[in-house]
């Protein structure tokens, strides 16, 4: 029986990612140009070579994006749908509560996100398990910059995951070594 190995929690806070294909784009993504979320649990697998389970957070005041979350479903990933007052931001709230309620389970993680709102979460993660946050570099918070050299992997959505089908209008720092000018031209 070959021996059991430990899962990998796939968190992703798809309002966050949504915002920053916003304000990148300009306006409010096309499905399309909208990362394909299969993608994020194959690289965890392949990656790390363990078992991903995705759990998609989203905002679900008033009505529930059915199709969406079927296609969630359809895709491997548990969809936790949240309301509450207006006040509260309910996805970060219930991130950070499974965040802290992982410390507690012999499991690793990857973040889906940009947002520093969860750093400290995220540090109390660090020792004893493999930890990653995925999102967009030029759009992560720093505080994730300093943890990198406590153990924290830092991955691209669109460079290292390859979660894209379109090449986005980003503006990043090209090593020498990339630069294609056919890119630009």
């Amino acid at each position: 029986m070959p021996e059991e190995t430990r899962p990998t929690y796939v968190l992703v806070d798809g309002e966050n990612i949504d915002a920053t294909l916003g304000s990148m784009l300009g306006r409010r993504p096309r499905p399309e140009e909208r990362p394909r979320w299969e993608r994020l649990l194959e690289f965890v697998r392949e990656r790390w070579g363990q078992p991903a389970n995705g759990l998609f957070y989203l905002a679900a005041n008033g009505e529930l994006p059915m199709a969406f979350v079927q296609a969630l479903l359809a895709m491997g990933y548990r969809p936790i749908a949240l309301s509450g007052n207006s006040a509260v931001k309910v996805v970060d709230v219930a991130i950070q509560r499974t965040l802290v309620e992982l410390r507690r389970r012999d499991a690793d993680v990857l973040l889906v996100s940009n947002d520093g709102d969860f750093v400290e979460q995220v540090q109390g993660l660090l020792e004893g398990r493999r930890v990653g946050i995925a999102g967009f570099v030029e759009f992560r918070n720093l505080a994730f910059s300093a943890l990198r050299d406590q153990g924290l992997e830092t991955f691209d959505l669109e460079y290292d995951m390859r979660a894209f089908t379109e090449r986005l209008p980003r503006v990043r720092i090209i090593p020498i070594d990339e630069f294609d000018p056919t890119q630009f031209l």
